[in-house]
């Protein structure tokens, strides 16, 4: 069976400038290797044979490295959008979506096994599985705990763990009839429509590897474990 991955690299890479002055962030480097194909050659090696990449920011420039796939011997296929749509909004523009699809963005780096991801959300027959991670967080500041205007104890600097999304959702394509054509619609008012509706979403933790690229900090672990051989995705 034929299965289909939506890549999101439309962005304007914002966040992780000064990388992004000159090249789009898809094709910011990590280590030898730009993180879109880093990408494409972690779907392809979990079984993927046809991806759309959705474009705007420097759409050409991507084009032209991933051309139509075969070096990776995948189909890759492309998607414009004339103005920022967020990340559920492109879907809409896409024909001919199968019945269930993955979407991840194109700044994820993970060793997700995104076969067995696939296969949790068909056999569940879920309308929407998010793959998440645990993050920590470490507090700058340390942490009142006040009671009638009285200090009754005190936290330096505490970390909570939390929650996050990867970026990484299996999708099935009954969703697209909520997403609005034409219009700016992300994950976050999608999850918000759809906890209001009271339609179901899966969550579905990871254990191994991940960092979302978006950030500079971020960015710059991602290419020390590449220089550290930590994890065995880059091939």
């Amino acid at each position: 069976m034929s299965k289909r991955a939506i890549i999101l690299a439309g962005g304007m890479g914002t966040r992780l400038k000064p990388y992004t002055v000159s090249l789009p962030k898809p094709l910011v480097p990590i280590g030898t290797m730009p993180v879109i194909e880093i990408i494409i050659r972690h779907l392809a090696n979990n079984g993927f044979d046809h991806i759309t990449v959705t474009l705007s920011h420097m759409a050409d420039i991507i084009k032209a490295f991933c051309g139509d796939g075969s070096k990776w011997r995948i189909k890759i296929d492309y998607s414009y959008e004339e103005k920022p749509l967020s990340t559920m909004g492109p879907l809409r523009l896409i024909d001919n979506l199968p019945e269930n699809f993955l979407v991840m963005n194109g700044d994820v780096i993970t060793d997700l096994d995104l076969l067995a991801f696939y296969n949790y959300h068909v056999n569940k027959n879920n309308l929407f599985t998010i793959s998440s991670f645990t993050r920590e967080h470490k507090m700058d500041y340390g942490i009142l705990q006040i009671q009638d205007d009285h200090l009754i104890g005190f936290n330096e600097k505490p970390s909570y763990d939390y929650q996050v999304s990867m970026g990484i959702y299996m999708v099935n394509n009954k969703i697209l009839d909520h997403i609005p054509k034409n219009t700016p619609y992300g994950f976050d008012a999608l999850m918000a429509d759809m906890i209001l509706k009271n339609m179901r979403v899966d969550v579905r933790h990871h254990e191994g590897y991940w960092l979302d690229i978006g950030r500079p900090d971020d960015y710059e672990q991602a290419c020390r474990d590449f220089d550290d051989k930590r994890i065995n995705i880059w091939k």
